[in-house]
């Protein structure tokens, strides 16, 4: 995750692109069509709603063999929410020519518990990328079968990317075992010598989020602490760190969250527009809903991402205005902008049913 002129929020990013950021940089168009919805909003009624969760899956589909690789991954994250839309869009992605779709796809096979492709992820197993490597060996472990977690260790400690190492960190805190704890604790202090300062820095953090979901509730402390932004270059980490604490649930970083959302300093400057739907984003994930006003700001923002990142925003907020925002961003010119939204209405959906 990189705070440049964006910040990529998702898991697909950093596979896809071997770090963060998109596989290739588009025009940065600014759009106005989100802000003319907004104004002729009207009452979401389940009707409407499920006709727009309906408009989603269809933009999905449709995006889901896009040129980018980029966004056919973020398409498979996005429809985990829909396993049976999932399920054949899936299975083509874990025959994709570009390795981090091939790990997204089955990443997502795994959380969706889509069992009757277990024999289509099983090859992946000895996909010459340790990323893919990683996401069928999670994959297979969610869906009960047999798979050797060993490999994981190897590449948590070894491998000299930081999105490797990542990747495998997540993997081994999301499988649940309380004996992986040492391993990540050497994983922590084990030296990149080949990594940037900053790319150090958020994979500890992301070592931090894995422990902490492995019962190790000590990792809490450095995760409060990178809220506090005392540097430039801290910006990113403060934002994963953000997205961290919403993820894990902890409701005793909220008033820190809702201060990194609002902060202005003496000039009166707030912080960058992804650290703020960062914390707007994680602060929606622990209950409190009403974000949507930062969202608000930047719908119509120039860059994408950015755009992208406030879709993803209103989908998880409660606000007058975000189903006609979400219906503007899903005509957005930006694909990755569409599929956001799209992301978005499956996430409004879900929280309006109740679930």
């Amino acid at each position: 995750m990189k705070i440049r002129p964006t910040l990529c929020m998702t898991i697909a990013a950093a596979l896809v692109a071997g770090g963060c950021g998109s596989s290739g940089e588009r025009a940065e168009k600014p759009t106005t069509e989100p802000r003319q919805a907004a104004r002729g909003d009207r009452p979401a009624g389940p009707v409407r709603i499920t006709e727009l969760r309906e408009r989603a899956i269809a933009t999905l589909t449709e995006l889901s063999v896009d040129i980018d690789p980029q966004v056919r991954a973020n398409v498979l994250e996005a429809l985990v929410v829909a396993p049976a839309r999932l399920e054949p869009i899936a299975a083509a992605g874990l025959r994709d020519s570009n390795e981090g779709v091939r790990a997204v796809a089955a990443m997502a096979v795994g959380k969706a518990r889509l069992t009757r492709l277990a024999s289509a992820v099983e090859p992946l197993l000895s996909d010459p990328s340790p990323r893919v490597q990683t996401s069928a060996i999670y994959a297979m472990r969610r869906l009960g079968l047999e798979a050797d977690p060993s490999p994981l260790a190897s590449f948590a400690l070894g491998d000299p990317r930081p999105s490797v190492r990542a990747h495998a960190v997540w993997a081994l805190g999301e499988l649940g075992d309380r004996s992986a704890l040492p391993l990540l604790r050497e994983a922590a202090a084990k030296p990149m010598p080949r990594a940037g300062d900053a790319e150090v820095r958020l994979m500890r953090l992301q070592v931090a989020e894995a422990m902490l979901k492995l019962g190790d509730d000590d990792q809490l402390h450095p995760l409060h602490a990178a809220l506090f932004v005392s540097r430039p270059e801290h910006l990113e980490t403060a934002a994963l760190a953000a997205q961290i604490l919403g993820e894990v649930g902890n409701r005793s970083s909220i008033p820190d969250l809702r201060n990194l959302a609002v902060y202005r300093d003496e000039q009166g400057n707030q912080m960058p527009a992804e650290v703020r739907l960062a914390a707007a984003g994680a602060l929606a994930r622990l209950g409190q809903t009403d974000g949507a006003f930062i969202a608000e700001e930047y719908a119509s923002h120039a860059s994408p991402l950015v755009r992208a990142q406030a879709a993803v925003v209103f989908g998880e907020t409660a606000g007058p205005t975000n189903v006609a925002r979400l219906e503007g961003l899903l005509r957005d010119p930006d694909e990755r902008v569409r599929v956001a939204a799209a992301a978005g209405v499956l996430r409004y959906a879900e929280r309006s049913a109740g679930r």
